[in-house]
């Protein structure tokens, strides 16, 4: 995972200096603390001048410092993980080996080709020296950022960046997040002569004409233009050539008959027996163990190949002491259905004497007398239905009551607790590091004006200063565990798996209820269709900035190139059933290989949203609505970034 930079002027060459001090610069290297390295490549007599900056956190292979550069005067920079599509050994570099198929390329038809090809997030951006062209772009999901910015003056022209803090100067254009709906090309010594930037566009396309997930009509090249300045234009390649899509269409199959599924929802508790008649079927039993066979492949690839040599000086045949053990996985962890597959599948495939971290975070609940002006002075938290209705969990519980006066004792602290149970009752000689991190308003606005604010932008909504923040916290991994009494903890790990896409693809948040009681089937599996193709720009660069601010890399087996084309290939009844409660009827197909695998309680805990059960979402302004503009992001960001340009 990297921070990767870019800045193209007309004029003269970009002063290292004008990147390399302040707020930009300092969010670059907090991405990427293993190796900081810049170029430049100046091309005066086509006139135009190109700065590359690269901050590289290594995970794979030997350290390859960025930008990168081959025989012929390429230039890359690469913020990604290829997991499949090209072979790169155990020992490879992806960088490396991406460069190396970069410059065997000929054509534009070959360079969409190899990045058709690749599975796994990623951002880029790559000089082709021979063709004066510059090429860019993010994956079909946008799992890695990556921010663009043109100048109202030509001359200053153009900049690239995983993360910016800069604030534009009056009358330039704001930052955006690069559209994940294609890779752009510049042909630079046109621009240079013309002085005029033409964006031309390789729009992603599935390989049958039957299904377009991402619009390619002239009205999408309008919309993403008319964001630009007069003198940047978009438009699609004349050759027509595309990306291909590398994840099947979705199977829009509805039932001969859909009344039985419209609008008849059940009131009943979701118990474990629900999960068990599901299975009972020898045709979903049998989808359910490819689900979870495409999981733990998923799992697999984002948790082996990993440094895990904790002391240089022992060799890798010497057992590592108890004191030198530390986790190089962590999981952002609330106890839930997502998180709790996450970790099983984990456990799976990382060295037994590993730990790995379950990272939970608590926001400070206010007191009774301070929501109602009461004398009582702590709010006793209602606990899940369905692990009341386990009696297996009865001693878990009785842990949980002792704990319920705590002013962070929130709905994802005790789940979190009750499934932390759960995963040690399955492989109890695993030591699960359990992070409590608990965050006081004190330090949530802090930190929020030194650091988060510039991260969550250009998103600026309620929802995602409340994601933002809480994802932060949590991936920093600052807390205390419980393992041999409280003791403070920091997790060290570099590599975060988040269970971000699970409620997108089957039907987990309340908008997929209302849109199936409203519209049924055929409006539920259309609102599924929107999930994907809108993630990036919802959630998933937002995401990336965030974590990767802490110099660790965010990693999402649900997005799985092969996990989204299993999940895409089902018809919707063998995914989901909303005519059952919560608990049971959203991500049906995943509770039910939760139970397979062994877990309990939380295979039918009803979904919660992150900003609800960490309950940052109560702790400032409780009117305001997720989809608002969030006035803390926005009387923050000038302030902050002028006190950082300071420093």
């Amino acid at each position: 995972m990297c921070g990767i930079c870019y800045i193209l002027s007309f004029s003269v060459c970009p002063r290292v200096d004008d990147v390399l001090k302040g707020a930009t610069f300092h969010c670059l290297t907090r991405r990427g603390p293993s190796s900081s390295h810049q170029l430049i490549k100046s091309v005066n007599d086509l006139g135009y001048h190109c700065l590359f900056l690269g901050q590289v956190l290594h995970l794979r292979g030997p350290l390859t410092p960025q930008p990168t550069e081959d025989k012929n005067s390429n230039i890359f920079l690469w913020n990604g993980e290829v997991f499949g599509g090209l072979h790169v050994g155990n020992m490879d570099n992806d960088t490396r080996v991406m460069l190396c198929h970069l410059s065997s390329c000929n054509s534009e038809s070959e360079i969409l080709s190899l990045f058709s090809s690749v599975q796994g997030p990623w951002a880029f951006i790559y000089y082709q020296a021979t063709e004066h062209c510059l090429w860019f772009g993010r994956d079909f999901f946008g799992r890695r950022s990556l921010l663009w910015h043109f100048s109202s003056d030509l001359e200053k022209a153009f900049c690239l960046t995983s993360v910016s803090a800069l604030v534009p100067e009056p009358n330039d254009y704001l930052w955006q997040e690069v559209p994940a709906s294609g890779i752009f090309r510049i042909d630079l010594k046109t621009c240079a002569a013309s002085k005029h930037v033409l964006l031309t566009w390789y729009p992603w396309k599935y390989a049958t004409a039957d299904y377009i997930t991402k619009d390619i009509s002239q009205d999408n090249v309008d919309e993403m233009a008319n964001a630009l300045p007069k003198f940047v234009s978009v438009v699609r390649s004349e050759t027509g050539l595309s990306l291909i899509v590398p994840v099947a269409p979705l199977n829009r199959t509805l039932p001969i008959s859909s009344a039985e599924h419209h609008c008849t929802v059940s009131t009943t508790t979701a118990t474990a027996e629900d999960l068990q008649i599901f299975l009972s079927d020898g045709h979903r039993k049998k989808l359910v163990h490819q689900l979870i066979d495409a999981l733990d492949k998923a799992v697999k690839k984002r948790v082996v190949c990993l440094p895990r040599c904790t002391d240089p000086s022992r060799t890798l045949t010497q057992a590592p002491k108890s004191s030198e053990r530390r986790a190089n996985v962590a999981i952002l962890f609330s106890g839930g259905i997502d998180s709790m597959l996450l970790a099983v599948l984990a456990d799976h495939h990382i060295p037994l004497e590993e730990p790995i971290d379950l990272l939970n975070v608590a926001f400070m609940m206010k007191s009774k007398n301070q929501q109602t002006g009461s004398g009582k002075t702590h709010i006793r938290q209602k606990l899940p239905s369905a692990s009341l209705s386990c009696p297996e969990h009865s001693q878990t519980l009785d842990i949980l009551n002792g704990a319920l006066h705590s002013p962070f004792n929130v709905p994802d602290r005790i789940t979190g607790r009750a499934g932390l149970k759960e995963l040690e009752a399955i492989n109890p000689s695993r030591t699960w590091n359990f992070v409590e991190i608990n965050i006081t308003l004190e330090e949530l606005k802090e930190m929020r004006q030194q650091h988060i604010t510039v991260l969550v932008q250009p998103l600026d909504t309620v929802l995602d200063d409340s994601i933002g923040c809480a994802v932060w916290f949590a991936s920093r991994g600052i807390g205390f565990t419980n393992n041999n009494g409280e003791q403070p903890f920091t997790s060290m790990a570099k590599v975060v798996l988040t269970g971000m896409g699970a409620d997108e693809q089957l039907a987990g948040y309340s908008r997929h209820r209302v849109r199936f009681k409203a519209h049924g089937l055929e409006g539920l599996v259309e609102e599924l269709g929107m999930e994907l193709s809108r993630i990036s720009s919802r959630n998933l660069g937002r995401d990336d900035r965030i974590i990767g601010d802490h110099g660790k890399e965010a990693r999402f087996p649900f997005l799985d190139e092969d996990v989204v084309s299993f999940l895409n290939s089902l018809p919707i009844w063998d995914k989901v059933d909303l005519t059952q409660p919560r608990g049971i009827g959203e991500k049906l197909i995943l509770r039910a290989a939760a139970k397979e695998l062994g877990l309990t309680a939380s295979a039918v805990l009803p979904k919660r949203a992150m900003q609800f059960g960490c309950r940052i979402a109560k702790l400032e302004n409780n009117n305001e609505k997720a989809s608002d503009k969030c006035k803390r992001l926005q009387s923050l960001s000038t302030q902050n970034v002028a006190i950082s340009l300071q420093e």
